[in-house]
């Protein structure tokens, strides 16, 4: 929970400053609030604040030298809470009234698959304004081992940011809030090989010496998803969702990959997880043991990462033992559509949450390649944007795309 010295309680609502530029605003019909992590905020003890009290006619207020909060006792609406920014920004917009969505310098999406040009975007923590919202009522909860849990307590749960045009103080404080973004390893900011193509093991390698003969540096070699078997028996469905390799492309995996390091190159293999592990994958017999899946039904096992025993075979009896060949991480594309077996819960911030926490046993600075799945989505994967038509509109969009990123 936040600073105690820094709350500001009724029967039904609560106010707690984290900053004397950001302030949490809850409302619940029960009276009762949330003090656990959830999947975007991690801490809201950033020290206690300098703040006074005004409780007046029966209006509450407020303030700090960077903001003035008014609140009539009542379910919020427009009506009963605003917060005034102390900023000479604007001749009109320095109030926020709650239940409106202030114009910000935007944020980013969840992907820019098939998209031609620009697309909408969220809305940041920063504004010309100096104010912004960042509603967290939706999300999950965390437990102590870092597992997502339903909201038992349904509650208005939102953070206030007033940071004027400060914006690097705004982002840092989000930061202490949400979680820090990891350090990337070095290797991730140099040139990235990748093509959607049906590359052999002999192609690939007469390709990267093309490259280091024209003394073009690489750093990480991407292969995309034929890599694995993608022509399957018709009764299994779609062959994007693989996890055996093409033999008839590559004949030694282990060689392949050990001459991909041998040139310093660090490896990354493309996966589509929604379909889970089916009969036809190398892997299945294991998983289906362990999973207790009808082998002669060929039962696949459904891909659902808010199962513990499905996560621990899609991890150790899958994922490992190809990293022991030399995968030195994954790049997790398509997004599971939106729906995870439990209601609310995003599989794409599953599969981000539980990859980022799996490479983490290595005891190095490792990393994933995915989509971003909502505020919180820092603390995990470099993004990925997704398959964007080719076009000059598109290129024009990316680099503005790339910078709101950030906000």
């Amino acid at each position: 929970m936040g600073n105690s010295k820094n709350i500001v309680q009724g029967d039904n609502y609560r106010f707690t400053l984290i900053t004397n530029k950001l302030i949490r605003l809850e409302y619940s019909e029960n009276g009762k609030f949330e003090d656990s992590p959830t999947q975007v905020v991690m801490n809201r003890d950033l020290g206690e604040v300098d703040y006074k009290v005004v409780d007046k006619d029966g209006v509450l207020e407020i303030i700090t030298d960077y903001f003035h909060l008014y609140y009539k006792n009542g379910a919020f609406s427009s009506s009963n809470l605003f917060i005034d920014v102390k900023y000479n920004f604007s001749l009109y917009h320095n109030r926020w009234y709650y239940g409106t969505v202030p114009e910000t310098l935007k944020g980013t999406t969840r992907t820019l698959d098939r998209s031609n040009g620009t697309v909408k975007l969220e809305e940041g923590i920063i504004s010309k304004n100096g104010y912004a919202i960042l509603d967290d009522s939706k999300s999950f909860l965390l437990d102590e081992n870092g597992d997502p849990k339903p909201r038992e307590i349904q509650e208005i749960d939102l953070y206030y940011f007033a940071y004027g045009r400060n914006y690097l103080e705004a982002l840092q404080d989000y930061f202490r809030l949400t979680g820090n973004v990891p350090l990337l390893p070095r290797y991730a900011l140099g040139n990235w090989w990748s093509r959607y193509w049906k590359y052999n093991e002999k192609e690939y390698l007469d390709l990267m010496k093309r490259f280091r003969e024209e003394e073009v540096p690489l750093s990480v070699s991407v292969i995309d998803m034929d890599w694995h078997i993608t022509d399957v028996p018709e009764r299994f469905g779609s062959g994007w969702t693989g996890y055996t390799w093409n033999k008839e492309l590559f004949p030694d995996p282990k060689r392949f990959l050990a001459k991909l390091h041998e040139q310093g190159l660090k490896v990354t293999l493309n996966v589509h997880p929604a379909d889970g592990i089916r009969a036809f994958e190398e892997q299945y017999p294991v998983v289906a043991e362990k999973l207790g899946l009808n082998k002669e039904l060929e039962e696949p096992a459904k891909f659902n990462l808010a199962d513990p025993a499905f996560r621990k075979v899609y991890f150790e009896d899958v994922h490992h033992p190809l990293e022991e060949e030399g995968v030195d991480f994954w790049w997790i594309d398509w997004q599971q559509g939106t729906e995870s077996g439990e209601k609310g819960l995003d599989p794409l911030w599953l599969l981000n949450h539980y990859h980022y926490q799996d490479v983490q046993r290595k005891g190095k600075n490792d990393i994933i390649l995915s989509r971003y799945a909502g505020p919180g989505s820092h603390r995990y994967p470099i993004g990925f944007s997704g398959d964007t038509v080719i076009s000059w509109d598109s290129l024009d969009f990316q680099p503005y795309f790339t910078a709101t990123a950030a906000n």
